[in-house]
């Protein structure tokens, strides 16, 4: 799709307080963990809904836009690495800052969302195979522990992000595998996966189930917002990106064809850890506890990552004066943004009592889809501005792309998750002009 050229930058704008200590193997990682584990162990009973056993569908509409935004934000990445992501690309672009502020305010609050969204998961029927406790509690100190990682540091955070990566790979792996045997010894039912749901008709229920699947790979726009620690990022985005989502869509292609094959889409429809459906359904000696414990590291190392996004994406609209300049201190020994990592904690438990884990999925792709067109549009807009290093680049007919098909994602939103999206608009308003307020006082 497009050519990397040799690039003669030794660390790319180097001038950053953050300490750049993320390789390309490290990116790789936090690109695929945020993507295996941001959705497909509690979303797949979703799809079920809409499409029946046709789950591939929409996991291919979604994987297509994912490549096609991918390509954009490869570019954008390495030719502007720094924090902020989306917004510092709109600021670029059409130097307004109340709309720069809503397209970083909209990043933010969709990691926010999002690892609300993975906290109620995680206290779900996963947890709840290996002890009975209340919910709330336990999302409560579950959040509590991942600030404690991520105050620790990018480098301890994304350490701790391969080795769930590796664990959660290996449940999706288990469940192609228990789906492949099911399938070899003659059972399941492989007519399921040319099957779709009697409530509506196909096409309908695929772009209807294409927005849950998108989200299931949303993981460019977080890694965007890593690029102030990450090691020469011209060579190390272009790889990560697309290596991630292509490893990301194949293991979702097999998930979506082995659990429809074994499962009924009926139950899975009705199930919260539709996946532990698929294990049980094979009849083979896997122990329940043992696949739950594997969903939940998934789970919490989803909820991580975007946690990690959402602070450093608050680090970087504090940096360029769009939210209260407190947002913008680092800690003086560990250099990570303790008061944006604060708090998002804090947002992030309010949010995860606020809507259902659906509610809450459908309004993080809403919130991330404005922020993509807006990648896209400043794409275009700064394809004829030069930068001093060799960068990723996509032929112009990528985003364009990228725009028509993120407008058709958006048609199919609700009206109560538009409402829940203009709220947010609302609180960001008021955040900017607070920053707003305080920076002509400074100025005075």
């Amino acid at each position: 799709m497009a050519e990397t050229g040799q690039t003669s930058e030794p660390d790319t704008a180097s001038g950053t307080r953050l300490a750049r200590t993320v390789g390309t193997v490290l990116l790789f990682f936090f690109i695929v963990g945020d993507t295996l584990g941001a959705g497909i162990y509690t979303l797949v009973g979703t799809m079920a809904a809409d499409v029946g056993g046709m789950l591939w569908l929409p996991l291919v509409i979604a994987l297509a836009v994912a490549f096609l935004t991918a390509g954009t934000y490869a570019e954008m990445i390495s030719k502007y690495p720094h924090a902020g992501g989306a917004a510092r690309y709109a600021e670029r672009a059409a130097p307004t800052p109340f709309l720069t502020f809503l397209v970083g305010f909209f990043m933010l609050s969709a990691g926010i969302v999002t690892a609300a969204l993975l906290a109620s998961a995680f206290s779900g029927d996963y947890f709840t195979t290996l002890v009975e406790l209340p919910a709330a509690p336990v999302t409560v100190v579950f959040l509590l522990l991942l600030i404690g990682i991520n105050l620790r540091g990018v480098r301890e955070s994304l350490a701790a992000n391969t080795v769930a990566t590796v664990i959660e790979t290996s449940g999706l792996v288990l469940v192609i595998a228990l789906a492949a045997i099911v399938l070899g010894s003659g059972g399941g039912d492989l007519s399921r996966v040319l099957t779709p749901s009697p409530d509506q008709p196909i096409l309908v229920g695929a772009f209807a189930a294409s927005v849950v699947a998108f989200f299931s790979f949303l993981g460019f726009e977080a890694a965007a917002n890593m690029a102030e620690e990450v090691k020469a990022p011209s060579r190390a985005y272009p790889r990560a990106l697309f290596g991630a989502v292509g490893t990301a869509g194949l293991v979702y292609l097999l998930i979506a064809l082995g659990s429809a094959i074994v499962v009924d889409p009926r139950v899975m429809a009705e199930s919260t850890g539709p996946l532990l459906e698929v294990v049980t359904a094979s009849g083979l000696p896997i122990p329940d506890w043992l696949f739950s414990v594997i969903a939940l590291v998934a789970i919490a190392n989803g909820a991580l990552l975007f946690m990690v996004m959402a602070s450093r994406a608050a680090y970087g609209l504090a940096e360029v004066g769009l939210l209260p300049a407190v947002f913008g201190r680092v800690a003086p020994r560990r250099r990570t943004p303790w008061v944006a990592i604060l708090v998002v904690g804090a947002a992030t438990i309010g949010m995860s009592f606020v809507a259902t884990i659906s509610t809450l999925a459908d309004t993080t792709v809403l919130l991330l889809l404005f922020v993509f067109i807006s990648t896209n549009v400043s794409c275009l807009v700064l394809k004829k501005d030069r930068v001093e290093h060799e960068h990723f680049r996509v032929p112009a007919v990528v985003p364009v792309l990228a725009i028509i098909a993120s407008v058709v994602l958006l048609t199919q939103q609700s009206l109560e998750i538009w409402l829940l999206a203009a709220c947010f608009v609302v609180v960001g308003t008021v955040l900017f002009l607070v920053a707003l307020a305080g920076r002509r006082r400074r100025e005075t």
